[in-house]
């Protein structure tokens, strides 16, 4: 995995960060800032740090969006079952997001262990759960991680709290699969990571090309599993056994 030479290696507590002088992606290179958030997008401090009553004003702002969003489909937000919708779908929302508020240092906890053990590490059909930031609707499927310990090991439910974590925000399954890898990457320095998801998009079943039964496959190999063909198909083999 190379980088630009725009970017250079700097060390914040026991992570190595990856910090661009120029912004020239959507998303940086490192999956961990100086503050322990992963990827943070543009107000995900703001609504870290609120207090209860900013919290508040944030659901009822979302809650008025939504009323406006029932009203512009022609429908009456005033009528029994949609009276306390908005309110219901900002609290919903708000949840469908969360990872936002989620550190990676606060999932991991502490539970990277030193171990003399240099096999695959497996854990696979994660369910997942995410919006697509194109359409927000959801695309639901299941995730598969793997790594090759280098003396590391992490706490095997740690595996599904980060998919979780990297879930619970708007997304498109190519990131998603790409920010688990690069983490599990930063965080354990492993001989290699793999990631394999699968998933079926509500944008493609309920509109667009209307295509119930279709799934999506991504992956991504980092280190051994990305020069080692008998290592990949290994992995590949076991996640579908």
């Amino acid at each position: 995995m190379s980088f630009s030479n725009e970017t250079e290696l700097t060390k914040e507590c026991e992570f190595s960060v990856l910090v661009p002088h120029k912004k020239t992606l959507s998303r940086p290179f490192s999956p961990i800032d100086i503050d322990g958030l992963s990827w943070p997008s543009i107000g995900t401090k703001q609504r870290l740090n609120e207090t209860e009553e900013q919290k508040s004003e944030r659901t009822k702002k979302l809650a008025e969006a939504v009323k406006t969003i029932v009203e512009c489909i022609g429908e009456d937000p005033s009528r029994e079952g949609l009276l306390k919708t908005p309110d219901r779908y900002a609290h919903a929302l708000m949840f469908f997001s969360k990872g936002y508020e989620e550190s990676i240092e606060h999932i991991i906890n502490g539970a990277i262990f030193e171990e003399d053990h240099d096999e695959m590490v497996i854990v696979k059909n994660i369910d997942a759960f995410s919006l697509c930031e194109h359409h927000l609707v959801p695309f639901t499927g299941k995730i598969s991680i793997g790594y090759i310990p280098n003396r590391r090991v992490l706490g095997i439910s740690k595996l599904a709290r980060i998919a979780e974590m990297f879930s619970r925000r708007l997304q498109v399954q190519e990131r998603l699969t790409k920010q688990i890898a690069v983490t599990l990457q930063e965080i354990l320095k492993p001989q290699g990571v793999a990631v394999v998801m699968e998933a079926t998009h509500l944008c493609m079943v309920m509109r667009g090309v209307q295509k119930p039964g279709s799934s999506t496959i991504t992956s991504v190999m980092l280190g051994v599993f990305r020069e080692q063909a008998k290592t990949r198909e290994e992995f590949l083999t076991l996640i579908k056994s």
